[in-house]
């Protein structure tokens, strides 16, 4: 099949470059011409594991290229993609819609023949009415069939929950979108993998509780945490306690420094915002916006109780940026707000992180980066890991203890053990044990 995809960011390039694997013939549109022209060159411009490699190969096989010209890749699509962001409106949290209606619009100009039009974007409950909207007054001729199809990709597995998803969700409100929709992901019934069917607006609603559910998952063990820090209990063990019982399931149970990243900050604010004008709010999950804002801040104190109520002057290692690791992004990470705390304290920070330094620069206020954890930690007063990258499971102590002017560790993403690190001489913090 020819697909078009709107959109050549994280959620298209992934999903373009898997449709293309499947054997579609997949045209990737964007209006940044120095994206296109990088892409066009097997410049990647996001870190995915496997993702380069995935693209060169589609594009070798001629399954696969990329363009700025939107009518062009549309043309003798069967099938039409929108995967254009969906951010946050600065100002009011919204999810800003205005990249996919603008998509809307140019594609009802280019669209010949019956065509499926596929919101990809993560959107509010009823956009799918308004992008149908658009096209059929824009061009009131179009032989149009509106879809939803929202993505559930995790950022550092996406290709693996592309091609072996728990579930493929599908709002379409007539049998002719069914069908089409069923040719484009007939390589994935060999896996078996559940294909719903639902209308529009049960499927855009099916993407917004999934995050929001996660979110409050995620909340809900983090407040357990500081629970268990109170009462001398351990919380990695309560999670295994409840995580056992099939009906709570063990993941997005690990207590951390809050959620971020590209989804669930900007997706449980949209719900609120889209729940509170149908007269319904949802108080749980505006409950879980205003507890994780406020722990991001809070793990920035914890350190500085590690170290004595005071940082002013002292210079703290901060190891790991990304929101998660096995990602270069810093959306709504929860480095940002524990790095702004310490420097509003007096820090120094020196960072690294594997992938995400260019990203954080332009977000963090100046602080030193390093090309090392041990060179961001050599002369520091504490070091703090906030993502957990593989590479900081094994960190070298003894070498740390004898480069770092004061051994003390935090740890908000309980990697190792109380016993473990205090015997090699260091303080220790961790989230939610004694």
């Amino acid at each position: 099949m020819r697909i078009a995809m709107i959109g050549s960011g994280y959620v298209g390039l992934v999903s373009g470059a898997c449709f293309a694997d499947f054997g579609h013939e997949v045209v990737c549109v964007d209006l940044d011409e120095t994206k296109i022209e990088k892409l066009r060159q097997g410049v990647i411009p996001i870190y995915e594991p496997g993702l380069d490699q995935l693209v060169a190969d589609n594009v070798a096989a001629k399954r696969l290229s990329f363009t700025t010209d939107l009518a062009e890749a549309v043309v003798g699509a069967e099938v039409v993609f929108i995967a254009v962001g969906t951010p946050s409106r600065r100002g009011d949290g919204y999810a800003d819609l205005s990249y996919v209606y603008s998509a809307a619009a140019s594609i009802a100009k280019a669209i010949s023949g019956f065509t499926v039009v596929v919101t990809k974007s993560t959107v509010p409950v009823g956009t799918g009415d308004e992008v149908e909207r658009i096209i059929r007054e824009t061009n009131p001729k179009a032989d149009v069939a509106v879809v939803s199809n929202p993505e559930f990709l995790r950022e550092g597995a996406a290709i693996e929950d592309f091609k072996r998803p728990d579930r493929i969700v599908v709002g379409a409100d007539e049998e002719r979108a069914r069908a089409v929709m069923s040719r484009v992901y007939r390589p994935l019934y060999l896996n078996q993998s559940p294909l719903v069917f639902t209308n529009r607006r049960t499927a855009e609603t099916i993407k917004y509780a999934a995050n929001a559910f996660l979110a409050m998952k995620i909340t809900f063990i983090n407040e357990m945490a500081d629970f268990c820090e109170k009462a001398g209990a351990d919380v990695q063990d309560v999670a295994r306690g409840i995580g056992l019982d099939k009906r709570i399931g063990s993941k997005f149970l690990n207590a951390g420094p809050g959620y971020g990243g590209s989804c669930f900050p900007k997706d449980t604010m949209a719900l609120v915002k889209t729940a509170q004008d149908l007269g319904t709010p949802v108080r749980l999950i505006e409950t879980a916006v205003a507890v994780n804002d406020q722990r991001k801040r809070a793990m920035g104190r914890k350190v500085i109780t590690l170290c004595g109520g005071n940082v002013r002057g002292k210079t703290i290692a901060v190891l790991g940026l990304t929101f998660k690791p096995n990602t270069d992004d810093m959306r709504e990470a929860p480095s940002i707000a524990v790095v702004q705390a310490l420097v509003d304290a007096g820090a120094r920070v020196r960072a690294y992180d594997p992938q995400g330094m260019k990203a954080a620069a332009h977000l963090l206020p100046p602080i030193d980066y390093t090309d090392s954890a041990y060179e961001a930690s050599e002369g520091a007063d504490c070091m703090v890991i906030v993502t957990e990258w593989n590479e900081f499971r094994s960190l070298d102590f003894k070498r740390l203890k004898k480069s770092m002017k004061t051994p003390a560790l935090v740890d908000l993403r309980n990697i190792y053990k109380r016993t473990e690190i205090e015997s090699q001489g260091f303080a220790y913090e961790s989230i939610g044990r004694r």
